[in-house]
């Protein structure tokens, strides 16, 4: 495959952000066969991807959480300049990590898209049980029960995948990508 050569000089950066259980995953991976269609070069950096290798070793801290979040950014900084368009799947819980994630972007096409499911919807898809368990105690720091969950100030786009398909949500953020960068179609 032919690498894309891009107008802003490196491959534009995904991050989707919302609760557990908002869709972030499911809605990345439909978007990495849409942007396929297009000739990108994608890849879905995940948050429990990371926690499993790169980020194993940090906690769910307040402070573990933003460190979890810029070495994700910096992962998808290293992908982008190679060619590589990275979408970010990660919880982003609160403003000052939005923040410090935006301003690792500043120098990057970087599009940021929040997913803004209600709490409802979210803790019925938990295939997992990890609301209950954090209802219970079971699971402490769970964000959105007992560790906060901040609405996004001004993301690039915000999708409520409330009752719309998973194919609505990524052909959203495909057009969303096809107005700020319509060089790199």
């Amino acid at each position: 495959m032919t690498q894309k050569i891009y107008s802003q000089g490196s491959a534009p950066i995904i991050w989707i952000s919302g609760l557990s259980g908002a869709g972030k995953t499911t809605i990345g991976r439909e978007l990495i066969a849409l942007l396929e269609e297009s000739n990108f070069s994608p890849y879905l950096l995940d948050g429990d991807v990371l926690r499993g290798g790169l980020n194993n070793n940090l906690g769910f801290s307040l402070e573990d959480r933003n460190e979890n979040l810029r070495r994700a950014a910096e992962v998808a900084k290293i992908l982008s300049l190679a060619g590589v368009t990275p979408v970010c799947c990660f919880i982003t819980p609160t403003n000052d990590a939005r923040s410090l994630v935006n301003n690792l972007m500043v120098d990057f096409p970087f599009v940021d898209v929040f997913l803004s499911t209600p709490l409802s919807v979210c803790e019925s898809r938990d295939v997992k049980g990890l609301y209950a368990k954090a209802r219970a105690g079971i699971i402490k720091e769970f964000t959105g029960i007992s560790s906060p969950f901040e609405t996004p100030e001004s993301p690039t786009l915000e999708i409520s995948t409330d009752g719309v398909s998973v194919n609505y949500c990524a052909s959203k953020i495909m057009d969303k990508l096809k107005e700020i960068f319509p060089d790199s179609f």
